[in-house]
Parts: C-alpha cells; structure tokens; sequence
C-alpha cells in the first residue's frame, strides 16, 4: 500500500481508495498480486488468497458505494433543513428545550423539587423561630438593670451590688479569691 497517494478523508466517498480510484493495490485488474505478496499466511493457499482478496475489494467496493450514497442524502437533508429555516443553532435550541422538558417531567425532579421545597419551608420555619427567639432575649436583656446602666444614672458600683449579680457563681467566685484584700 502507498499512504502517500491514499484518501484520508473521513467523510471522503474515496476514503482509503489510492489515487486511482482503486482498492489499495491489492487488486490488479480484478486479480490478487500473489507474486507482489512475497508470502502467504500460514494453512492459506493462492486460490484461497485470490478468492479473499476478490471479496475484500467486492466489499471495499460497496463501503465506497454506501460512502457516496451516505454523503448525497447528508446534502438532500442540509438542503431540506435549509428550505425549512432549521440551523443547527435552532436544532440545538430545540434539542435544549426538549431535554429540559423531559427533566423537568422526570420522577427523579419531581422528587428533588419537592424535597427542596419542604427542606426550604422547614429552614424557613428554623430561622423565623431562631429570630423570635433572639428578640425575647434581646428585650430580656434590656429589661435587665445592669444594661440600662451604659448612658443611664446608674453607676457600675451600684450595678454590681445589686443583689442580681452578687448571687451570681461567676461574682461569688471573684468575691472568694479577693475576699481577705481589704483597700486601705
């Protein structure tokens, strides 16, 4: 075979064709080569070689014949698509919005929407509980004494002496480790 002069062309009816036209000099005017193949496969003898080689090029033969007939209906439908207005753009629009009609009448969205839906209503529920929640101890934390010190009449010192913060652990603690030191 020469690969220099042969077809590579995918999409090519001559496609692994030589520059003839014709099967890769395995065939010379419909005979085998036998002499050009120095040597045969072993257990094959040179009728069973011919009559190979004479169905390999029958079959190359109509692979060339499909190729042709393959490629003049590819352009008849280019043609209809054209006349019709279809671009592959608007094939693939189509296709997209098809595909996204089947997934969104598939069990398995149908399932994920509505586990999102209840997943969203249940944190819904969790963050307007947690902010209920956060009010009552902000306005509990306002009614305290000591907060309404900051910018009020109270003093710090008056603050800690309430009876609140002195039955405190944290204050009892303190009082235990400072209670000898007396300031002079």
């Amino acid at each position: 075979m020469d690969p220099v002069g042969q077809d590579i062309n995918l999409n090519s009816p001559n496609k692994g064709l030589g520059p003839a036209g014709g099967v890769d000099s395995l065939t010379e005017g419909g005979a085998m080569g036998v002499a050009a193949a120095n040597t045969l496969p072993p257990g094959l003898t040179e009728e069973e070689a011919e009559e190979l080689y004479s169905d390999l090029a029958k079959v190359e033969e109509e692979i060339n014949t499909l190729r042709q007939v393959l490629l003049a209906k590819e352009k008849h439908s280019a043609e209809l698509k054209r006349k019709l207005g279809l671009s592959p753009l608007n094939e693939l629009k189509q296709n997209l919005t098809k595909g996204w009609q089947d997934v969104q009448t598939s069990n398995a969205y149908k399932k994920t929407s509505e586990t999102l839906s209840v997943a969203g209503q249940k944190t819904t529920a969790a963050f307007s509980t947690m902010g209920t929640v956060l009010s009552r101890k902000l306005g509990d934390m306002r009614a305290l004494p000591f907060s309404n010190s900051f910018g009020s009449n109270y003093s710090i010192r008056q603050s800690i002496s309430m009876p609140t913060m002195r039955n405190s652990p944290t204050f009892k603690s303190f009082e235990d480790k400072v209670g000898n030191i007396k300031l002079g």
